[in-house]
């Protein structure tokens, strides 16, 4: 599979401001990570790993399938 061709797009702003009602910061402070993290995280910057993804999800109580979409460009 040729990277080049998808990108990955995600709802973590959408849900994290709408069902969880968390700032970045609290966000950061529970999955382990910093809020800059999340910021580029969100901006569409950095791609997050299997872990922190999962974490993610499961603090906003999400599938990681409504968190990630992976697109073909």
């Amino acid at each position: 599979m040729d990277n080049q061709l998808y990108s990955l797009h995600n709802n973590i702003r959408l849900i994290r401001r709408g069902k969880a009602d968390i700032t970045q910061g609290e966000l950061a402070n529970l999955v382990g990570c910093t809020r800059q993290t999340i910021a580029a995280l969100e901006k569409g910057a950095y791609n997050p790993s299997l872990i922190l993804a999962m974490r993610i999800a499961l603090i906003l109580q999400v599938e990681i399938n409504d968190l990630f979409t992976l697109n073909k460009k």
